[in-house]
This record gives structure tokens, C-alpha cells and sequence, in this order.
């Protein structure tokens, strides 16, 4: 199910619709098409509608690389509710996102995780790789050449591995972010989730200044070197 389009903006479809498209493409993976994870939506320092995380952009040229890890959060789950923790380039003032992370999907007290890539404006691709709470994660994004991409998402604990090369001629490569998106309706994050050793180009990303930004209560605390934590407040 793709999100409805906007000028300059894209809005997030229901919640409940989200879930239902992401479990079953999720169930389904490997090379499972679900909903997107797009461009953030509102406001870059109050609530930014579906992203919480910190966002660098405005520098002069472009960003080229965007690396980091994180520890897959616990999701105390209740109801119908999706989230999912990503880095990757664009998106935010752009409509184009090359990203890749993790998504949970929460329906009832169940929760299902699983790895992704996105070149958005097209679906995520979802991975059948285990997938579990705790979990270490690293990953990158990487502008090879002109507008083809390098993705890699990789589970330290479990050991697999996924890189894939893609292209998107309409890729700006004009921020790059670590993001915990679609956490607005509180998905069971208690305690938020954690990104550490982030690098933009080699340098550490609290070089660049990033803008922080906030959604649904989730507020990412003090940017450490490449090293944050998001909370619920």
C-alpha cells in the first residue's frame, strides 16, 4: 500500500492499514513489497509527524556515506501499532529515501521483526532472516557512483548479512539520518532505542550539527560523538 502523495510532503496512511500490509509482506519475505518508510512529515524541530532521530542536511555538496549500528529495542506490544529503527540518506526535505533498518510490527500482544532496505518512493523489500529483540545491528549506505547505492544491513548477534546495489535517478543525496520512524502511536518502545558510532563521510555525525527531531513523545536525547539515545517522555 503506497502513501497518498502531497506537494513537497508525503502523509502516512492509517496506522492499522500499515500494520496489516507490513505483517503479511513481512510473513512472506524474502523480496516481500510492503508499505514505505518516507520522508519525515511536519515541522524539523517540534513534532516531526513520523521521525524521531536526527537528521544532518544543508552542508555544502552532498552526503555520500552513512554508517552506524544500534541494539534492536524490545516491543511491548498492544493493539495494532508499526515502527522501525533506520539510517540512510534523503528524505528530509526530499521525496526520495535510500534507507535500511529493521521493522517491528506490533498486532495484539504479538510482535514480528524483520530487516529491510527501501528506495523510496518504491516499497521496502523485507528479509526472511530471524530477526529478534536484542539483536546488534549495523549498517550503511553508501552513494557509489552518480545514483547508484550500496546497502548493507548486517545482525552482529545472528550473524547474516545483506548488501544490495541499487539505483534512483531522482536521489539528491542532500541529508543523511539515524531514525526511529512511525513510533507516533507509541509502538511498545518503552524504552526508545539507542544508535551508536554514527559516521556521515568518515566524520562523526555530531560534526555536521544535525537537527533533531521528535515524534509521538519519542525525543532523541544529547548527540554523544555518533552515540544517542530516543526515549519516550
Amino acid at each position: 500500500m503506497r502513501k497518498p502523495h502531497f506537494p513537497k510532503l508525503l502523509r502516512l496512511p492509517a496506522m492499522g492499514a500499515l500494520v496489516a500490509a507490513t505483517a503479511t509482506a513481512m510473513a512472506v519475505a524474502p523480496a516481500a513489497a510492503g508499505p514505505g518508510f518516507g520522508p519525515r512529515v511536519g515541522g524539523p524541530r517540534a513534532d516531526s509527524g513520523n521521525w524521531a532521530g536526527y537528521a544532518a542536511h544543508g552542508a555544502s555538496g552532498k552526503f555520500t556515506k552513512i554508517t552506524g549500528s544500534w541494539t534492536e529495542p524490545v516491543a511491548t506490544c498492544s493493539g495494532s501499532k508499526l515502527a522501525a529503527p533506520w539510517i540512510g540518506l534523503d528524505g528530509y526535505s526530499t521525496q526520495t529515501v535510500e534507507q535500511t533498518g529493521v521493522a517491528v510490527s506490533c498486532s495484539g500482544s504479538q510482535a514480528s521483526y524483520a530487516g529491510w532496505y527501501e528506495m523510496y518512493p518504491a516499497n521496502p523489500v523485507y528479509f526472511s532472516n530471524p530477526v529478534s529483540a536484542g539483536d546488534k545491528f549495523t549498517a550503511s549506505v553508501t552513494n557509489t557512483s552518480g545514483h547508484t547505492y550500496k546497502l548493507v544491513l548486517e545482525d552482529v548477534t545472528k550473524g547474516w548479512t545483506h548488501t544490495e546495489n541499487k539505483t534512483l535517478a531522482s536521489a539528491e543525496d542532500a541529508s543523511a539520518e539515524a531514525i526511529l520512524e512511525g513510533p507516533g502511536g507509541y509502538p511498545g518502545f518503552p524504552n526508545g532505542v539507542s544508535f551508536t558510532n554514527i559516521k556521515v563521510d568518515g566524520k562523526t555525525f555530531s560534526s555536521y550539527s544535525p537537527t533533531k527531531l521528535t515524534s509521538g513523545g519519542f525525543v532523541p536525547g544529547p548527540l554523544n560523538g555518533g552515540s544517542f539515545t530516543i526515549t519516550h517522555s
